[in-house]
């Protein structure tokens, strides 16, 4: 099939199609004589597992790490296991971070007047600079 008709079966996009062989996701298409992707039923199927990883909010690499244990047939499920636990604890503190910039934000939006005063807590508490959130926290909740 060509790369519209993997896209549709799959439900992953054409570019990111392309982007997942470019970084190694996805195995280098077969290409026609005119330069068109040929993508085969197991293409569609790794597609298929690499958007269900991405729904669940795998990194890239793990991801990689994902499609490894996956293709070892000889692999230990603990391994699996490992993986999932690691990425449940990171998604766990993503949540519990993203929760406590909500009550701030809550804090502070309900302390502020809302009229035609230029004070602003919320203005304020950004321009503090002191409660700025660590570079790696930062990171992980964008």
């Amino acid at each position: 099939m060509n790369i519209g008709e993997a896209a549709r079966e799959s439900g992953v996009s054409a570019k990111m199609i392309r982007y997942y062989e470019s970084v190694g996701l996805l195995p280098r298409a077969q290409r026609t004589e005119s330069g068109y992707r040929v993508y085969r039923d197991a293409d569609v199927h790794t597609l298929r597992f690499i958007r269900r990883a991405r729904d669940l909010g795998f990194s890239m690499e793990q991801i990689t790490a994902l499609l490894t244990l996956w293709r070892d047939h000889d692999r230990a499920s603990a391994d699996v296991k490992q993986l999932a636990r690691a990425h449940i604890a990171e998604l766990e503190a993503r949540a519990a971070q993203l929760m406590a910039m909500s009550r701030t934000l809550r804090h502070l939006a309900d302390h502020c007047h809302g009229d035609e005063r230029p004070e602003c807590p919320i203005l304020d508490d950004l321009a503090d600079g002191n409660h700025a959130i660590p570079a790696r926290s930062r990171k992980s909740v964008n």
